[in-house]
């Protein structure tokens, strides 16, 4: 997770024109509701039915960790992690990029799911968060898999595509990192991903936010966050480039798959 300017995270309330209070839609204070499904007792059953019964050890407990975490509400709910080892071991992916990283939950899940020999670079600014699940991945015998690079996402992107052998040769990327980049972070992973290669983008329908009407009271960072997530979002439908798949797991995730 890109912290700096993370989209999620923040504090729990700003104060909005008229001197009206509104909570953000992601809070630190809890993250069980990190989903769309406004029903609670079906959210438990998929987590208690075909999720939580098949998390590995490793994650469940990296999980329970972050979710005493004070940022907890930046960490992949485990139904999304669930989803990405799939995607990964469809797809048969070896070498994958991840943008945003924070205690590494969606990381662990990229790491199980890729073969002994593949590798994820993994960016984010802070690796003191990394290194909260840095156990985990040596406990489970993949921290051979990571590559970590710590500083800004455009900078390290920039660094990869720098050299002429990253061109096209990554399978996979995941961006979880400041929701005001994702637009530029995908004009560098068109160059990184080849094609029939897949870019997957979390959050982004924000809780829905992102189809209420213009009026709506939302927090000065929940409006600027779901403004981005629009562009974003229109940005991707129009793109010739890439085929387009959006999911209501979690909170929106949006699956690209490189075309050209």
């Amino acid at each position: 997770m890109d912290t700096t300017a993370s989209g999620r995270g923040g504090d729990p309330a700003v104060a909005t024109a008229g001197g009206v209070t509104v909570p953000n839609v992601h809070s630190n204070t809890d993250s069980s509701n990190k989903t769309l499904l406004k029903s609670q007792a079906l959210y438990k059953y998929v987590l208690d039915t075909t999720v939580l019964p098949n998390e590995p050890e490793c994650l469940r407990e990296l999980r329970l960790l972050t979710d005493k975490h004070e940022r907890r509400n930046m960490a992949t709910p485990p139904d999304e992690a669930q989803l990405l080892r799939m995607l990964i071991r469809l797809m048969g992916a070896r070498n994958t990029i991840e943008v945003g990283v924070f205690t590494g939950c969606s990381l662990l899940a990229t790491a199980l799911a890729l073969p002994a020999d593949g590798r994820v670079v993994a960016i984010d600014v802070s690796r003191e968060y990394y290194e909260v699940g840095r156990p985990f991945f040596e406990k489970a015998g993949i921290a051979h898999k990571v590559d970590f690079r710590e500083g800004p996402a455009l900078e390290r992107l920039h660094e990869l595509l720098a050299d002429a052998r990253n061109l096209g040769a990554f399978d996979f990327a995941f961006v979880d990192a400041d929701k005001p980049n994702y637009v530029r972070y995908h004009e560098q992973l068109l160059r990184l991903v080849r094609v029939g290669g897949a870019i997957v983008y979390d959050n982004t329908l924000w809780d829905g936010t992102v189809a209420l009407p213009p009026d709506a009271p939302l927090s000065y960072h929940d409006r600027r966050i779901s403004a981005a997530m629009r562009d974003l979002n229109a940005g991707l439908s129009a793109d010739e480039r890439v085929e387009v798949c959006q999911l209501t797991v979690a909170d929106g995730i949006t699956i690209c798959r490189r075309v050209v």
